[in-house]
């Protein structure tokens, strides 16, 4: 979905032709009744509410340049919150427009029964994204604990030379990134139960840990403790970090799927 940018009034489902007409800066979707943030939105705009079929778009007007600029990205993040604060909310990326009121009107309208079931799939939830990053440094204690590496450190040792070192180096990093590896799904195994969902991000040879976990607001505090109590546990493996709360942007598709068939 698209966006809207306006201060159009909390109830617009007959806008005039001249609003009608104008390009908007979508910042997310709630359910109506709420109330109109008072955080500037995306260029310094203020932000407004479109009322439809029981929805409300949180809206600005579309700037002439859009850029991600951090006092932008900043803007947009500031509306989520204040919405968030009130409830559910389905926000939308940065940079997501409508091109006209009346088109995001009918979609609102169109799309209700989608996405009134999105916003009661997040109701009650924050998104944590939690991330982990191999820790180098363990190497003694790996090749006392993997006899192949044990085995070549030896030989290296007795017979040392440039591409003895350079095996040896290429395997302990190996071992290192399959020791984290494994830190990083003992850390899921723990974190899944007390999560609604999860989402797997990317990750490559450093970041070997990337997850997002829809959480009952109630049970932040005791998901935050199970990382500190698993980033003990693993702190020399992996290193952990949270993200959060934030909107649910991995958990929700304000685009309702195609018929079957198309």
């Amino acid at each position: 979905m698209t966006a809207p940018a306006t201060t159009a009034p909390e109830s617009a489902a007959a806008p005039g032709p001249a609003a009608a007409l104008k390009a908007l800066y979508v910042y997310g979707i709630t359910p109506a009744g709420v109330r109109v943030p008072r955080s500037p939105g995306v260029d310094g705009s203020p932000v407004g509410l479109l009322t439809e079929s029981g929805l409300c778009a949180a809206v600005s007007d579309a700037p002439p340049r859009l850029r991600p600029r951090r006092r932008d990205l900043l803007a947009h993040q500031a509306v989520l919150d204040e919405l968030a604060a009130q409830g559910p909310v389905l926000p939308m990326r940065f940079a997501v427009l409508s091109p006209r009121t009346d088109t995001l009107l009918a979609q609102l309208r169109s799309d209700a029964a989608h996405l009134t079931r999105q916003l009661d799939g997040v109701r009650g939830c924050v998104e944590l994204n939690v991330k982990g990053t191999v820790v180098p440094g363990h190497f003694a204690d790996l090749v006392r604990r993997d006899d192949r590496l044990r085995t070549l450190a030896l030989r290296t040792r007795r017979r040392p030379d440039y591409e003895a070192n350079v095996r040896l180096g290429e395997a302990i990093a190996l071992g290192v990134r399959r020791e984290a590896r494994r830190a990083a799904r003992e850390v899921v195994d723990r974190l899944a139960p007390l999560a609604v969902r999860t989402v797997q991000g990317a990750t490559d040879d450093e970041q070997v840990l990337s997850v997002s976990f829809l959480l009952r607001s109630t049970d932040e505090t005791r998901f935050r403790e199970a990382v500190a109590e698993r980033s003990r546990a693993c702190g020399d493996r992996l290193a952990l970090s949270v993200t959060g709360p934030l909107p649910c942007y991995s958990f929700v598709d304000p685009r309702p799927a195609p018929p079957a068939g198309r």
